[in-house]
């Protein structure tokens, strides 16, 4: 505006006005012609003009507008149109009168609006002369044309990003992400200290100096900004000396940066040990995967860490390496892996011995993988075909799936594969959840695959230590077959295991009353009898061991009790 017309700051409003009342954000819905109060101290708001989309601007959002400023009698004191140039603040910052940081934040990009401002949100009892009056109301046609989004990134003033470029799509670089950007820094008199046309990072080790890092976490494929930073985040009480191509830091130097988000590779860990990374290098179509036991093509290639290719399958027109997910046909790691993966990835895998070959020297199709080898697979998903879903399949299909995945079961069981084998019990389950629909024959069928997986599932559990679903799954077998012999059995190891004695015995002893002779079951009353005495002892020395304390605490109180008593004739008989 004018320099003979200025708004005033927020400080002065505070002495004009005294405190202050915080508005709401938003304004009324509005139709052309409409006009209503926004809050409750006087501002009203009529729209001329509707805007476009929903979005309004917010505190810090840097604005541009035209407006024109009248007295209620009509009389113009101000006019950035007659200018012919538009006005521009940062929204909230006390730069202009409250009644404008209030009224604006409720307008879309392009709306047209007239404000009626009371003097108690605009220049109050002393008014701004010449041009208005104490105690003047005024009214403001304002178009909002523009506004940029400038947001405090680390909610502390330390880094101010301000968008210039509107970026794609709505995902976020994270920590294990390599991005590409484009940079220049300069101080605040312009001097450029540091550029680049393109440099790769990974986002949680940074470049150049903490606040890229922290920036591009926000970012958008393809965005760019202006970032203002403070020393805490740039380099700092002692600056930075020049090295190559980039010009020295003074002490406490707050910096400017244009920053431009050009791509970025998504890693993800497909482990939760971190032990098998995945770095996307193209990415996939839609957003299907394949499931368990789904047949995929994929195109190969195996690397030692040194570089020494041991494996290549599909380059060059060959044949596609085909295999079936969770089989065991494939290394652990790729294996996992290829289930988090889209039709048409490329990805490259970095899989620890855990996840690979492990202790043992393997030879491979074109080289031999040593003990504890680290390796790298690039691998691209060309296509695959799921296995049937329960729900795809008929009540005959259904039985004869989860049938298929018991026996599966049985066999990882008896290699000692007990998680494998716990998830096959377990889609087995699945398969035949659901039997509403199925024949009284069917049921039966169903019931007793059920039976079993929950049985056998069970004792993968205990195996794997998993005691409480251990408990579950013999409860669910109890809930179908109240006499089941193995149930029982099962759920007093598990209850013994979580220390639950008691209910161990009350299933040992509904067992043994079904089948008195069962082995098992009487080896396992044998053990809880002697966990049961051990317990007995254990709790007999605790609360031995506590009354003796008590004993011994009575009697110091009783010792200090008698030593106040014998206080007083001590002091007499000094006298």
């Amino acid at each position: 505006m004018e320099e003979d017309f200025e708004l005033p700051t927020g400080d002065e409003m505070m002495m004009n006005n005294g405190d202050q009342l915080d508005l709401p954000d938003e304004g009324p819905m509005l139709k052309v012609g409409e006009e209503k109060e926004i809050g409750n101290q006087g501002l009203k708001k009529k729209l001329l003009k509707e805007g476009e989309g929903w979005d309004t601007p917010d505190n810090g959002d840097e604005v541009e507008v035209h407006y024109t400023g009248t007295l209620l009698d009509g009389t113009q004191f101000d006019s950035s149109r007659d200018r012919g140039t538009p006005f521009k603040f940062t929204l909230g910052q006390g730069q202009v009168i409250k009644g404008w940081d209030l009224g604006i934040k409720t307008m879309k990009k392009g709306e047209n609006a007239l404000f009626t401002i009371p003097a108690d949100l605009a220049y109050g009892s002393s008014g701004s002369p010449p041009t208005i009056p104490p105690n003047a109301t005024l009214q403001f046609d304002v178009e909002l044309l523009s506004w940029s989004s400038i947001k405090d990134i680390c909610k502390d003033g330390g880094i101010f990003k301000k968008i210039l470029v509107e970026g794609e799509k709505w995902e976020n670089p994270k920590d294990l992400d390599e991005v590409l950007v484009r940079y220049e820094a300069q101080l605040e008199d312009g001097s450029v200290i540091a550029r680049s046309d393109g440099v790769e990072f990974t986002v949680k080790d940074g470049h150049f100096c903490p606040a890229l890092a922290r920036a591009v976490k926000t970012m958008k494929m393809g965005e760019k900004v202006l970032l203002t930073v403070k020393p805490q985040y740039g380099f700092g009480e002692k600056g930075k000396p020049a090295s190559g191509d980039e010009s020295a830091v003074p002490p406490n130097a707050n910096i400017q940066i244009t920053l431009e988000l050009v791509a970025w590779k998504t890693v993800t860990e497909v482990t939760d040990d971190k032990k098998v990374i995945k770095k996307i290098l193209k990415e996939g179509d839609g957003y299907d995967r394949p499931n368990e036991g789904a047949v995929v093509k994929v195109k190969l290639i195996g690397k030692l860490q040194d570089g020494t290719v041991f494996f290549k399958k599909g380059q060059d027109d060959s044949e596609l390496f085909e295999f079936k997910t969770d089989e065991e046909q494939v290394i652990d790691g790729l294996d996992r892996a290829v289930s988090t993966m889209k039709k048409g990835e490329l990805a490259l895998l970095t899989i620890a011995p855990e996840y690979a070959f492990g202790s043992s020297e393997s030879q491979q199709e074109l080289a031999v993988v040593p003990p504890n080898s680290t390796v790298c697979y690039e691998i691209e998903l060309v296509s695959f075909d799921k296995e049937k879903e329960s729900w795809d399949m008929n009540t005959d299909e259904k039985i004869e799936a989860a049938g298929k995945k018991k026996e599966e079961g049985n066999v990882l069981f008896k290699a000692g594969k007990y998680a494998k084998a716990s998830k096959r019990y377990e889609k087995a389950v699945k398969y035949i959840e659901y039997d509403s629909s199925f024949s009284e024959e069917e049921k039966k069928q169903a019931k007793a695959l059920k039976v079993a997986c929950n049985l056998n599932n069970a004792a993968c559990k205990l195996k794997l230590k998993d005691y409480k679903q251990a408990e579950k799954l013999c409860t669910k077998v109890l809930e179908l077959e109240s006499r089941n012999v193995k149930a029982l059995y099962r759920r007093a190891q598990a209850y013994i295991q979580l220390a639950d004695l008691d209910l161990a015995e009350f299933d040992i002893k509904k067992a043994l009353e079904i089948d008195p002779d069962n082995r098992d079951v009487k080896l396992e009353h044998k053990t809880l009898k002697e966990k049961m005495k051990e317990y007995n002892k254990k709790e007999a020395k605790f609360y031995g061991n506590m009354f003796a304390k008590m004993s011994k605490v009575g009697s110091l109180e009783s010792n200090k009790a008698e030593a106040k008593e014998a206080e007083p004739m001590s002091v007499d008989s000094e006298a």
